[in-house]
């Protein structure tokens, strides 16, 4: 009896492994502010992220989706062959000078990275007047596949939010 007590104890020790980091939910609702490095511009490859602690949100939008007109129908960029949506894990919390600074800090460093395989960047464009326009950014369908084959699909963003551009 001692033996298999032993077997059951050890088989239960050996089963568990805590080292995989799983991922459930991609969850960015909370946070309202859009962060980006560069002054946004229409017509060019932007890069716009969202930051939740030790997580980001980073989009690449295509030249084709912020433009300085308004729009009667979404934009619409697909996921990944016109647009990025990256998802990153970090060692400790971060901050927009890890992505602006250049070279970029030392720490914190990636714990995981994970790249959308499918889904959609929508952008509506509106404006007041002739100068100042004002794009919001939508997710759609957005699924993440990590390195273990685990699908990610309960992305909690819908809008993402909105960012402005202006002529001069």
């Amino acid at each position: 009896m001692k033996k298999y007590l032993l077997l059951g104890s050890l088989f239960l020790l050996f089963a568990c492994d805590d080292g995989d980091l799983q991922i459930e939910t991609v969850d960015f609702d909370s946070i309202d502010e859009i962060e980006f490095c560069d002054e946004i511009t229409a017509n060019v490859e932007n890069v716009v992220f969202k930051i939740n602690d030790d997580e980001a949100l980073i989009l690449t939008l295509s030249s084709s989706l912020i433009q300085n007109a308004v729009t009667t129908t979404d934009r619409e960029s697909t996921v990944p062959s016109g647009s990025q949506v990256t998802y990153r894990i970090f060692s400790e919390t971060v901050t927009s000078s890890y992505f602006c600074d250049s070279p970029p800090p030392v720490t914190p460093t990636v714990s995981e990275e994970i790249e959308a395989e499918s889904g959609s960047i929508l952008v509506t464009t509106t404006t007041e007047n002739d100068t100042l326009f004002t794009h919001t950014i939508q997710l759609s369908g957005i699924s993440f596949l990590n390195e273990n084959g685990s699908r990610i699909t309960d992305l909690q963003i819908n809008e993402f939010g909105t960012i402005t551009t202006s002529i001069e």
